[in-house]
């Protein structure tokens, strides 16, 4: 996710064209090695929101992130304290297996998470519960995850003007994003966006994301990405624009990257869609003809995709539509030692979130102790959905460890 990383996969792939890409990569996706030809052993691969730490859960599985190494959308190294709940991620990790309880589990060697928008809030529409930053239209849910300590109140916290920083999930087929956790943040020294080429004009070197018009003309050097209609960008901009239009400081590939051979676990939003077993999320092509998919596949349905990396397409062994119940009913996890206790407001604090419990119906299931046994140091895990809010966890259970 470096914003130098010279990747140009997908990037040449034009909207007439999209149908003719996933007929050449499908016949293209026979047998073949790992990345780099070497011949190693596959290693897993996860992209989506993080739901829980203990291990750092994505996609429903368990990375144990010890000794992973850690970088943010720059590529600058990060400690896996600055991982937070609904920060979107790529993971890589040891080949996925199951324990004796049914928990899929991995050792992550890499983590790199990064938002898809850093910007100033333009308007803000509570009864739609969705904002519109950089031009761009989010909307929010029961699980996008409002900074604790800042954004208490949820989008209610909000105002015209404040610096958001928005990790989502994009839908290319609308250009809209689904925030999964949104910060605020102060004075910053470029703005970012993540989002569908459009509009592209490459003498002039500008572009469309959204309605925004973005000029790399002022670009030192050649670009280490070429921008083409229809592919996904990351781009970095000047904080001011130049005659109504932004500046990029920085732009690099914005698709998910899964190796060949990689196991791949995917969440996000269907973009490109052919048909229900030709289609794209992420920026991937999915093959999907080896299993039946479900019904009601269809471009901006949210799903979870399971796989193997075969070349650049994922030839998929289950896809899973996931429902507006679903994400409604979407439980966080957190194992950590309790940071601080308020008894007085039945809350404590754990890996930087508060967690509110009750004792009264409908009680929290205390196991293995008592509230009486919170106390900060001691090591536990909560359960449960979030807070009306998005900024705190309400826990369904909580177990001492």
């Amino acid at each position: 996710m470096q914003w130098l990383h010279n990747d140009l996969r997908n990037h040449s792939v034009r909207p007439w064209a999209r149908a003719l890409w996933f007929v050449l990569a499908l016949a293209g996706c026979g047998g073949g090695v790992d990345s780099g030809g070497t011949g190693a052993a596959p290693q897993s691969y996860a992209s989506g929101p993080i739901t829980g730490f203990g291990s750092v859960i994505v996609n429903g599985v368990r990375f144990d992130d010890s000794t992973a190494s850690v970088s943010d959308g720059d590529g600058t190294p990060r400690s896996r304290d600055n991982l937070r709940l609904g920060m979107t991620t790529e993971i890589r990790g040891t080949t996925i297996t199951t324990d004796a309880t049914g928990a899929n589990l991995s050792t992550a060697t890499s983590i790199s998470f990064g938002s898809d928008i850093l910007g100033p809030v333009e308007s803000i529409d509570a009864a739609g519960k969705q904002l519109v930053v950089l031009g761009q239209t989010i909307g929010v849910n029961a699980t996008t995850v409002f900074e604790d300590a800042r954004l208490s109140g949820g989008l209610a916290a909000l105002t015209v003007g404040d610096v958001v920083e928005v990790y989502a999930l994009f839908d290319a087929s609308t250009s809209r994003y689904t925030a999964t956790r949104i910060e605020r943040k102060g004075v910053v020294a470029a703005y970012r966006l993540r989002g569908l080429v459009s509009k592209l004009d490459p003498v002039a070197k500008a572009f469309n994301i959204g309605s925004e018009r973005i000029s790399y003309a002022q670009f030192i050097g050649s670009a280490p990405v070429t921008p083409a209609n229809g592919s996904i960008l990351r781009v970095r901009l000047e904080t001011a624009k130049v005659a109504g239009v932004w500046v990029v400081a920085g732009l690099n590939d914005g698709a998910s990257k899964p190796r060949d051979r990689d196991e791949v676990r995917l969440e996000g939003l269907i973009g490109t869609f052919t048909s229900p077993t030709q289609f794209s999320v992420n920026g991937v092509a999915v093959n999907a003809s080896g299993i039946t998919p479900p019904a009601g596949l269809a471009a901006g349905v949210r799903v979870e995709v399971e796989g193997t990396a075969s070349g650049a397409v994922l030839m998929a062994s289950k896809v899973k539509i996931k429902t507006p119940d679903d994400v409604e009913n979407q439980e966080f996890e957190l194992r950590d030692r309790i940071t601080s206790v308020d008894a007085p407001n039945l809350s404590f604090v754990l890996r930087g979130v508060t967690v509110s419990y009750s004792i009264v119906a409908p009680a929290t299931d205390f196991r293995n102790g008592t509230a009486a046994n919170l106390a900060p140091g001691v090591n536990v895990e909560a359960r449960g959905l979030l807070s009306a809010d998005g900024a705190r966890l309400v826990a369904a259970r909580v177990t001492f460890k």
